[in-house]
């Protein structure tokens, strides 16, 4: 993990071997961007992390998901499928990646020459209120331009972090108040700049 995400960070919630946090790197292009990362606390400093997934939802869907939780509404779809045992349907989902084409572009072509699919579901969980897991491996770009997973049951990193009501509340919350407040300070910044510039 680069030093400098530290300097983004918004939030940190962590589990066993885990966590997930929030970065404020991705305001300018209209995401909120969150990490997960696990690691193995009795390697040597610097080869710690085992996996790592990026995830980028956009600020329109960060406010739909604060709505659901403001508003219930997420706690009740939890009761939901707690109470009928269907702990692997998912509460919400995202499917993201990078293309194969902008994997060259960049110099970070797959040995395999695949697209980069990753993965994002908040599920019920069993011992805690939430389990939110992000996968990444192999992808393929269907027509739409949609990254969608290859890898099947075995993706290349695999993150659960185990996360309660209020841990998750948190997350989001404080994700999307930092946002307002970074897009208050934008128009601020234009409104202060003389006409014409």
């Amino acid at each position: 993990m680069k030093e400098n995400y530290n300097n983004f960070q918004i939030i940190r919630k962590d589990a066993k071997g885990c966590f997930v946090e929030s970065l404020c790197d991705y305001f300018p292009a209209g995401k909120a961007h969150l990490q997960f990362v696990a690691y193995n606390a009795n390697m040597p400093e610097g080869q710690r992390q085992t996996a790592l997934v990026n995830l980028y939802i956009g600020v329109d869907e960060l406010q739909e998901i604060c709505r659901k939780i403001s508003s219930g509404e997420l706690r009740y779809m939890l009761t939901q499928l707690k109470q009928t045992g269907n702990f692997n349907q998912p509460l919400m989902e995202w499917l993201g990646g990078t293309s194969a084409g902008k994997l060259a572009a960049m110099g970070k072509s797959r040995k395999d020459g695949m697209s980069v699919s990753r993965t994002a579901k908040l599920l019920p969980g069993k011992k805690s209120d939430f389990l939110f897991v992000a996968d990444s491996g192999p992808g393929e770009q269907n027509r739409q331009g949609l990254i969608v997973p290859r890898f099947g049951t075995n993706p290349e990193n695999h993150i659960s972090v185990s996360m309660t009501w209020e841990s998750l509340s948190e997350l989001f919350l404080l994700t999307k108040a930092n946002y307002e407040a970074w897009l208050a300070a934008k128009y601020l910044r234009m409104m202060m700049q003389p006409a014409g510039q």
